[in-house]
């Protein structure tokens, strides 16, 4: 016999263990490993969905970024727009304040202007008047401050200035 050719016992022995080995691995084995592959394929196909969900909702999320990213620029463009016009209207009205101001100050400047010209013409004819007597007096050879009706002239004479100036202007 040669190695090709087996004893019958050890053919019988080798086919016995053989089923032994077949039938455990069958019955034990087998159940195990189709339920390892089972749970690895599930695994799989889980981590694939969630994968898929994962990237759905980032995708969601994404989306909702850029609308309020876009919502913010325009908010953003909005109040940059009516800062601008606040800004343009609150300048017009600073003008406006700064003009009437100034109209204010040279109507003050105006009236007061008017009063120191009216002040000075009465301290003027005051001097007049007295340098007028005195020069009077020089002439006449005597004083006359003391004459009432020195007064009363020199009115007269300014009056009727006045009327001369006034008749000028128009």
């Amino acid at each position: 016999m040669g190695p090709l050719q087996p004893h019958l016992l050890d053919l019988i022995a080798g086919t016995i263990t053989f089923t032994i080995v077949f039938a455990i691995f069958t019955r034990v084995l087998l159940p195990r490993i189709e339920n390892v592959l089972k749970e690895r394929e599930e695994a799989i196909n889980g981590t694939v969905e969630r994968a898929g969900a994962i990237n759905e909702e980032a995708r969601r999320i994404r989306d909702e970024y850029r609308a309020e990213l876009s919502a913010a620029r325009h908010e953003a463009a909005r109040l940059r727009q009516a800062a601008a016009e606040e800004g343009a209207s609150l300048l017009a009205a600073l003008r406006a304040e700064g003009q009437r101001e100034r109209d204010n100050l040279v109507a003050s400047a105006k009236a007061e202007l008017e009063a120191d010209r009216i002040i000075a013409e009465a301290e003027l004819r005051e001097v007049m008047f007295g340098l007028a007597t005195e020069l009077a007096g020089r002439i006449v050879g005597e004083a006359l401050h003391d004459l009432p009706s020195a007064r009363t002239i020199a009115e007269d004479f300014f009056a009727g200035l006045d009327e001369a100036d006034g008749s000028l202007k128009s």
